[in-house]
């Protein structure tokens, strides 16, 4: 509660470029903006030095007369002051050890975990920071990790302005009992220029060395900016996890493809994203791909239960998880959407962003709204005793959107408001602009008891939760904190959605007309963050598809889903085994694969010696296996055939019919002597080419003139 109080009071007034333990931000902003502005030098052509300083010591070595003047220079309230003051006083450090207890008195530290110990830190340094900024250097923290940028035409004038802003650092330190660490103090060069010098940095008389990389919040960033290195590391910890996970899966048992699929989107692509729109740009890089494609191809083979040797183009679609370097490219698209930068893809469409935390009201100001349910018409009866009732709803048909609010006094209507609200938008925030409006209608109105009732409990939820940042909760909020100051009372009500009760019927209608038939200027047109995450999407699944299509492997995995666009939505309805695996890559017990790697000798199929028994030959054509091959065309109705193979996987019940068929005709081949059946193996162990070919060829012809004359004749008795 102190802590609450405390930052309402100087987080407004705290340096912008404080990214740690501040609300709204997080190591990717400050990753992002620093490297954003290096990029901006670097098209200026000047040559940069990046200085990391390091601290020691930094939240043990605190030191509370500092923090306390602080405090004070931030007008800071007396009560809170006090109880600040009291918290770093009088204490003592106790150590126990063989029986005997030593305490020391301390007046420094900021204990690390404790909920008070991040925003003392802050207010400590902050000066430093503001200091820095009004000498015209950048600087940037993230708690105790500052970094200092300095730009210019030649070294000199760099290492004069760096040597500069490393001795007021040393001051301020000295002054408030930080000691800055010049030998562990990172710096680096970075610039496009063929021919520089370089800057001769010291700290307090102790040289700084200079670097080739330096690691910061996570990030490795090299001179040159290519990321390597940095890819190369997230790369070796994906690497070690697919280690532990080949442990626990193989194809034939182990941990099902889900729980992979869930370790994999849950722990390696947050590993490997991380930060990714700081150095997404590396990732269009050729290097860069293959290093993530080498990673990402072993976990999609364990995803979709193939063999080894099946290619990533082709795992990828069965796994039905995107390219890594795609992955990289649409989080960085998504993050810049939401911090407001305009994206191609969305066209002129601005996005939804939440409100600013540091616009709350005081702590005590925020009180939870109460919210109450009423189930069925009976409960709704006892609560029809308010001076006005308004009905809201929100409707999204036939792709417009709109919003409607039915007003009652007594028992007859008096007003109603329609409103109109941009294609892109949801029915979640029809439901919330409709609330935020009801809420302005009251502050206009004379009446001092008012309900309000809505079928949407998630809009309610939001607008009662204090801690919601959705810019029309937010809106709603104030409306209502403006019409408590009024003296009027509002009450809020969810209801059961199409139950007979006629105000919400009545809003629900007025909302459907809202959308079809209102023609003007929307109400409400921001692009929430789900219709840029489809649309980002979309832009994602168009690359892949041209990626897809233009390379040369997966030949097999293409009869079935020729574009990959569609075999993502497909496929996660398909429940992927070993047998399916094959019948989608060819990669399995065939003829065709076991020759190739010289598992076998010939690859002709056991039909005809001039035939490779590929997959497809196998389910398409072979008539050892004509008989199940009939009985599936007959429930297909219609007969098998490679350029059908796309629509059968389209369809739910002809894909599950196919899949049948195949895993059936799988596990016949991979039957072995050794189990006693009289299967296709036994078959082939007494098969002799010189004697039975003339045979074959006329029994091949034979089924399939029968399958043919069978197929028409079910055909026309339909």
């Amino acid at each position: 509660m102190i802590v609450a109080r405390l930052k309402y009071h100087i987080l407004p007034s705290m340096s912008a470029h404080q990214y740690g333990f501040m609300p709204q931000r997080s190591t990717e902003d400050a990753l992002y903006t620093l490297l954003e502005r290096i990029r901006e030098k670097l098209l200026d052509k000047k040559l940069i030095l990046m200085v990391s300083l390091d601290i020691e010591g930094a939240f043990d070595s605190a030191w509370w007369p500092a923090i306390k003047v602080r405090l004070v220079e931030e007008s800071c309230p007396v009560g809170i002051r006090g109880v600040m003051n009291s918290y770093m006083s009088d204490r003592t450090v106790g150590v126990r050890y063989m029986g005997a207890e030593h305490l020391r008195a301390t007046g420094k530290g900021c204990v690390q975990g404790s909920i008070g110990g991040p925003i003392l830190w802050n207010l400590l340094l902050d000066p430093l920071l503001k200091g820095l900024s009004t000498r015209g250097d950048y600087v940037q923290a993230f708690a105790d990790d500052v970094v200092l940028l300095f730009d210019g035409d030649t070294a000199m004038d760099v290492q004069r302005r760096a040597n500069a802003a490393l001795e007021y650092v040393r001051a301020w330190g000295v002054m408030n009992k930080l000691k800055f660490a010049p030998h562990k103090t990172c710096a680096m060069v970075i610039t496009r220029k063929l021919k520089h010098d370089t800057p001769r940095l010291s700290m307090g008389g102790v040289d700084i060395g200079m670097s080739k990389e330096v690691l910061l919040l996570g990030l490795t960033i090299d001179h040159k900016l290519t990321f390597n290195t940095h890819v190369a590391n997230v790369c070796a910890k994906a690497a070690n996890l697919y280690k532990r996970l080949t442990r626990a899966a193989k194809v034939g048992w182990g941990l099902h493809p889900e729980v992979i699929k869930t370790i994999y989107i849950a722990v390696v692509e947050p590993v490997i994203l991380y930060a990714s729109s700081a150095w997404a740009p590396a990732a269009n890089k050729l290097g860069v791909r293959k290093r993530l494609n080498a990673v990402q191809r072993s976990f999609a083979q364990k995803l979709c239960r193939a063999y080894r040797t099946v290619s990533l183009n082709s795992a990828l679609v069965l796994a039905g998880v995107l390219p890594l370097d795609l992955r990289v490219r649409e989080m960085a698209s998504l993050y810049v959407a939401k911090r407001g930068a305009h994206l191609p893809v969305l066209g002129d469409r601005d996005i939804e962003r939440v409100a600013s935390a540091l616009e709350r009201p005081h702590p005590a100001e925020q009180v939870g709204m109460e919210l109450r349910s009423l189930v069925d018409e009976e409960q709704y009866l006892e609560h029809r005793g308010y001076e006005v009732r308004i009905f809201t709803d929100g409707s999204k048909i036939e792709g417009k959107v709109g919003a409607a609010l039915s007003i009652w006094t007594g028992e007859a209507e008096a007003k109603t408001l329609k409103l109109a609200l941009s294609p892109h938008c949801t029915v979640y925030q029809a439901e919330l602009l409709a609330l935020c409006e009801a809420a302005n209608e009251i502050s206009r109105r004379k009446e001092n008891v008012f309900a309000i009732f809505s079928d949407s409990m998630a809009a309610l939820q939001t607008v009662a939760d204090p801690d919601s940042l959705h810019v029309l909760a937010v809106r709603m909020r104030g409306a209502l904190s403006h019409c408590k100051t009024q003296g009027k009372s509002v009450s809020l009500f969810w209801i059961k959605a199409h139950a007979g009760l006629e105000g919400n019927e009545r809003a629900d209608a007025l909302a459907k007309a809202a959308a079809l038939r209102l023609k003007k200027k929307p109400n409400y047109d921001r692009c929430p963050v789900s219709f840029a995450k489809r649309v980002i999407r979309m832009d994602t699944l168009a690359e892949w598809d041209r990626r897809y299509s233009a390379e040369q492997t997966a030949s097999v995995t293409k009869l079935y889903f020729p574009i990959a666009s569609e075999a993502y939505r497909i496929i996660r309805n398909i429940e992927m085994t070993k047998e399916v695996a094959q019948a989608f890559t060819g990669h399995g017990g065939f003829s065709e694969y076991l020759a190739r790697f010289k598992c076998k000798e010939s690859p002709a199929c056991i039909c005809d010696p001039y035939v490779d028994e590929s997959v497809a030959h196998v389910l398409l054509e072979c008539p050892v296996f004509g008989s199940a091959r009939f009985d599936l065309e007959v429930e297909l109705g219609q007969r098998l055939h490679a350029r059908k193979l796309p629509n059968l996987m389209k369809k739910t019940c002809a894909r599950n019919l196919f899949l049948k068929y195949a895993i059936k005709i799988i596990k016949e081949l991979a039957v072995d002597l050794s189990e006693g059946g009289v299967g296709v193996d036994q078959w082939r162990s007494c098969y002799r080419p010189d004697l039975c070919y003339s045979l074959l060829r006329l029994l091949r012809i034979a089924v399939s003139v029968f399958t043919a004359t069978q197929l028409d004749t079910s055909t026309r008795n339909r």
